[in-house]
């Protein structure tokens, strides 16, 4: 038929250059069935994956002649559109239907063509719940009509989509779709093989990159109990009938907090950067996007615990690790560190959404230090939201829904009369990722020496001598206390204007606000 002569006519080496870039699993699944006629293959999947994989091999060499007969590769994405109806019409819509339409999703939302996105994910969302996925196959279907490859196939499906619904949720500020039970699949992933391949970033220019380790399967696993607080945090806080003057949702907020620190302190070791202690190369892509995702959801629940904590008096005598302006404040300065580590690994064109939507929470924090004390703006705070809207300028190439974001934060700025302009003296301000790494600022820091207790700093400390307070080195219960703010370099009135703050919005969208 048409879609198979299609795909025939794709070369041979652009297929395998851009298919190679996919995840391993599903593609050996796609081209055993591409052969066999099996149920895991389609044409709209097949060409959504080569449109989806596009962008990061643009620059290899040669690629740009192999991809001029398909339009420079959006012929990809419109063979794949249409194949998706095609099947939506005919009611051939299969597993590979709904991870066509997550990939769609996917890069209309990169696009900033919110519309789209979010149809074609409410499409696959409805797929997987008619076609039984949100439920455990293994306990609550007959076995004998599914294999164990079935029942793989559908957990990690369900969770895929479980995951992705949280994000476009939070990136266009709609209410969560999928909801997860004791009657879900379990969040457990039997094979494992993609967790022990080696990972290399395609299209890197740089040939001293070594293959690493991936660690797919434990990233994934990890980032889907991320979700699952994200979205807590969504319907808790963040939708339209949240009532945060209630003191149940102090308490859930607190609950909140207390399953983050757990997921921090339960996290592998191997999937957690240590901020105080950069290496010298990012880790694989997806691990520097996971340890950003958590700072960013520590971010969006402890702003709102700030609020909480002033108008329902919150007790004083609390953990310094669970002080919501030193989380806020630590997680902003992590992100920070960890976008400049990727850039400089990776390079700007490497930057996916969600690593860019966590540098613009990073930088409300920042923008809420401003407004909090406008009269008296810290150079430092004005440098980082200058590296900030520089790089968040820098990825609007590859991620044109983040200029929302950037337009946002400059009509901030313009309300305070603040010139970030006269404020671009930090390395690396203009995207070199070969320059030395950012320099940080001395958000809360604590002593190496002795972390039992905080240390007051001077106006110029020894960087070698502090590190940053970020969740890995609060994990113990001695810092306890009220709070000290010479430790933020901070006035308690300053500190009271930040808690009543409105914070600038969650979501890149200009027009309709659902939270």
């Amino acid at each position: 038929n048409r879609s198979h002569i299609a795909i025939c006519s794709i070369p041979t080496g652009l297929g395998y250059s851009l298919s190679s870039i996919s995840y391993t699993v599903l593609l050996l699944l796609i081209t055993g069935d591409m052969k066999t006629g099996g149920q895991y293959y389609s044409a709209a999947l097949f060409n959504a994956i080569l449109s989806h994989s596009v962008r990061w091999c643009k620059t290899e060499p040669g690629m740009e002649k192999l991809l001029a007969p398909f339009n420079e590769g959006s012929s990809f994405f419109q063979t794949a559109v249409t194949n998706v109806f095609v099947n939506l019409r005919t009611g051939r819509s299969k597993i590979p239907s709904v991870q066509s339409l997550l990939l769609l999703s996917a890069q209309e939302c990169g696009r900033g063509n919110r519309t789209q996105a979010w149809l074609y994910s409410g499409m696959a969302f409805r797929l997987i719940d008619d076609m039984g996925m949100c439920i455990d196959g293994q306990r609550y279907t007959d076995d004998a009509k599914l294999s164990a490859e079935d029942i793989e196939i559908r957990n990690r499906l369900f969770w895929s989509c479980f995951f992705w619904d949280k994000l476009i949720a939070l990136y266009f500020g709609r209410a969560p779709v999928l909801q997860n039970s004791h009657v879900s699949p379990p969040r457990v992933i039997m094979d494992d093989t993609a967790e022990t391949e080696l990972w290399m970033p395609h299209g890197l220019s740089s040939p001293d990159y070594p293959p690493r380790q991936a660690h797919s399967i434990s990233c994934f696993i990890q980032m889907c109990g991320l979700a699952e607080i994200l979205n807590q945090v969504l319907i808790q806080f963040y939708g339209p009938t949240c009532d945060l003057s209630s003191s149940k949702a102090l308490a859930c907020a607190l609950e909140q907090s207390s399953k983050m620190r757990v997921w921090w302190r339960d996290l592998p070791e191997h999937l957690k950067i240590n901020v105080g202690a950069l290496p010298r190369q990012a880790p694989p892509s997806h691990i520097v996007t996971l340890n950003c995702l958590y700072h960013t959801i520590n971010i969006l629940l402890h702003r709102t615990l700030l609020r909480l904590s002033s108008s329902n008096r919150a007790p004083s005598d609390i953990n310094i690790d669970q002080n919501p302006l030193i989380q806020c404040i630590s997680s902003a300065a992590s992100i920070i560190a960890l976008f400049d580590l990727f850039v400089r690994t990776f390079g700007d064109g490497h930057v996916v959404l969600s690593l860019a939507y966590s540098l613009y929470t990073a930088t409300s924090i920042l923008l809420l230090e401003l407004q909090a004390n406008p009269r008296n703006p810290q150079r430092y705070t004005m440098e980082r939201l200058s590296y900030c809207l520089s790089a968040l300028e820098r990825v609007k190439k590859t991620n044109p829904v983040i200029a929302t974001a950037s337009e946002l934060i400059h009509k901030e700025l313009e309300a305070l009369g603040l010139d970030i302009h006269a404020y671009t003296t930090l390395p690396n301000a203009t995207g070199d990722r070969t320059g030395q790494p950012l320099h940080q600022p001395t958000f809360v820091p604590l002593s190496t020496g002795s972390q039992s207790s905080a240390q007051k700093t001077s106006s110029v400390p020894d960087h070698r001598n502090f590190v940053f307070m970020d969740a890995c080195y609060l994990d113990n219960n001695d810092l306890t206390g009220g709070m000290d703010y010479d430790i933020l370099d901070m006035s308690p009135s300053a500190f009271e204007a930040f808690t009543q703050i409105e914070p600038l919005s969650t979501t890149m969208n200009p027009g309709f606000d659902f939270f």
